[in-house]
């Protein structure tokens, strides 16, 4: 078999590895179809690592496969279901387990791709406890968006800020992966949507996703915007992952108990806040990571009921840096997907 790691700083190398003869007990074998790029990948993929690992590492973290084989006191009917894989490992003891909050475990042993081996080879084996199924009628590369990008928002949305039909939210760089699932999950919820883009052609394809109002931050600047189309009022709900650039006027941007949801900083980790306006508007800051598997279940279904991820691109393995170098750039508009190679 084969798997793309990193082997230095910015450095990747597609390796060739002995597949194990046995599964592990309790894991499944899964052959890999399609593996997306994040955020994460290219935080990784320069270096920013924010706990101890080891290289060469395998990289990918979200993805999708099917089950060839499986270990002992594994359920053998499992053999070649399509199946996404949860992107972090959880203990499933801990008290945030028991309850069903996986992303908050806290004996979590690390990050698919960033702190363990990824996705992105041709065979992965995983506990039975980390697979959500793919129901039929899903594309596989459309399921591939869900462990990471998909079920993120819909925790972000659903589960945090609680966006109800008739509410208006502002999504910060509609145009990216989160961002355009945002959009999309946001007008399935019945909420009026704003979003920001970084140029003229993404405004285009923001306003065929559904976004009511689409402002160019390069040329608008978008806290005007949205007090101007707003009444001075301000929108619920602020879908945040920027960072230093967007924060302080995207807290400013809030509606008098407005909710801000934020699970990224691509723009940098600190940034000013106006204490004030956060107590006197009683504002509402959810910091949000991951999802629970119930967040990746009920994405699925969504996604069986026809709420898609917007895809950019779909490019082979041996493309995944190039993919990630176009990332780096923001030359993209929703995910790009790795396709695997067939048997």
């Amino acid at each position: 078999m084969q798997a793309l790691q990193l082997v230095a700083r910015e450095r990747l190398t597609l390796v060739e590895q002995t597949l194990p003869p046995v599964v592990p007990a309790h894991c499944a074998r899964l052959k890999m179809a399609y593996v997306t790029l994040n955020h994460l990948d290219l935080f990784g993929y320069r270096g920013m690592a924010f706990a101890k690992r080891t290289l060469p590492l395998t990289v990918g973290a979200e993805g999708v496969g099917r089950v060839v084989s499986v270990g002992t006191d594994s359920d053998l009917d499992l053999i070649g279901r399509a199946m996404a894989i949860y992107p972090s490992f959880f203990c499933g003891r801990c008290p945030a387990c028991v309850k069903g909050r996986e992303n908050l475990c806290s004996q979590s042993g690390g990050v698919m791709g960033f702190h363990r081996h990824g996705v992105a080879a041709d065979f992965v084996d995983v506990p039975v406890s980390m697979l959500v199924p793919v129901p039929d009628g899903v594309e596989l590369a459309h399921a591939a968006c869900v462990p990471v990008t998909f079920a993120t928002v819909y925790h972000m949305l659903v589960d945090n800020a609680r966006l109800e039909r008739g509410e208006s939210i502002l999504v910060q760089a509609g145009g990216s992966g989160i961002g355009s699932t945002a959009i999309r999950l946001a007008r399935h919820l019945g909420a009026s949507v704003f979003a920001t883009v970084g140029s003229n052609d993404k405004a285009e394809k923001t306003r065929a996703l559904g976004a009511d109002h689409v402002i160019n931050y390069r040329q608008q600047r978008f806290l005007r915007e949205v007090r101007e189309l707003t009444g001075k009022r301000g929108v619920d709900v602020v879908f945040e992952h920027v960072g230093a650039d967007t924060w302080e006027e995207s807290l400013l941007s809030l509606a008098l108990g407005g909710r801000l949801v934020i699970c990224g900083s691509t723009t940098g980790v600190e940034a000013k806040t106006n204490l004030m306006a956060l107590f006197n508007q009683h504002i509402h800051v959810f910091g949000s990571f991951g999802a629970p598997l119930s967040g990746l279940e009920a994405s699925m279904r969504l996604m069986r009921d026809g709420i898609e991820p917007v895809i950019d691109s779909i490019l082979p393995l041996e493309d995944f840096e190039r993919g990630l170098a176009r990332l780096r750039r923001r030359e993209v508009f929703g995910k790009i997907v790795i396709e695997m190679r067939p048997e």
